[in-house]
């Protein structure tokens, strides 16, 4: 029986992994970010001919602009967690014997939203894993008592695999475990999510006090002596 072939008994299959972690004293740090962020913004806009908008997006290239104290800090702990949670995703995956990975971020930007500003259901190409790292947003008593987005004001809504083929679906008792077919990660400052690049998710429409202010990255993790996991099969 070949690794692709299923032999008798239960199998629960493709499982969606995801990570969320907080940074310890992320209070002082996340203040210096904001300051650093709208400068950045500042001389982004000004060289793209960009008026000031309820939404931007920075360029992807943080890792090396950003001068801070705390910054290769906070770089090293996005990456040990990144390596933490690839790891418990593929436990039972890999050979038995230590991996030498190396965890490379492909690129890593911020963004700010406010007055209902939102960034619709999508994906990440061109590498295995991505995260997002609140940096700034209301507490939650003010976050969630907005009129119209409520306790969904300014969330992270991770969509399932199986949410394309969800719509008008029939449900009984037989596929509950299918639901619910999305699911929402509160926006704590401090708090790191990483999760699947396939995944499918948004950030819903945001409304507060403060910007909703996030970093982004995109990662993937290699071994330092090639990716092959198994043989060839001959042809």
């Amino acid at each position: 029986m070949s690794d692709a072939e299923l032999g008798p008994g239960f199998h629960h299959l493709w499982p969606t992994p995801i990570g969320i972690y907080r940074l310890s004293g992320a209070s002082d740090f996340n203040a210096s970010l904001v300051k650093a962020f709208d400068a950045i913004r500042g001389e982004q806009r000004a060289r793209r001919n960009q008026p000031p908008a309820s939404f931007f997006a920075s360029d992807d290239d943080l890792v090396e602009r950003v001068q801070l104290d705390g910054w290769a800090k906070f770089v090293r702990f996005v990456v040990d967690r990144i390596h933490d949670t690839v790891a418990d995703a593929n436990a039972g995956h890999w050979p038995p014997h230590r991996l030498n990975l190396r965890v490379a971020l492909q690129g890593m930007w911020f963004q700010c939203s406010n007055g209902g500003a939102f960034h619709d259901v999508h994906t990440h190409g061109n590498c295995s894993w991505s995260g997002v790292y609140i940096v700034q947003i209301d507490d939650r008593e003010k976050r969630i008592c907005n009129p119209v987005y409520g306790a969904a004001n300014g969330v992270t809504r991770f969509y399932g695999p199986p949410f394309s083929a969800l719509g008008g679906a029939f449900v009984d008792m037989a596929n509950a475990y299918l639901q619910p077919p999305h699911r929402d990660v509160e926006p704590v400052p401090g708090q790191l999510t990483i999760f699947p690049s396939w995944l499918a998710h948004q950030a819903l429409p945001y409304s507060g006090e403060t910007e909703r202010v996030i970093i982004s990255f995109n990662a993937s993790v290699h071994e330092a002596g090639g990716d092959r996991l198994h043989d060839y099969s001959s042809t």
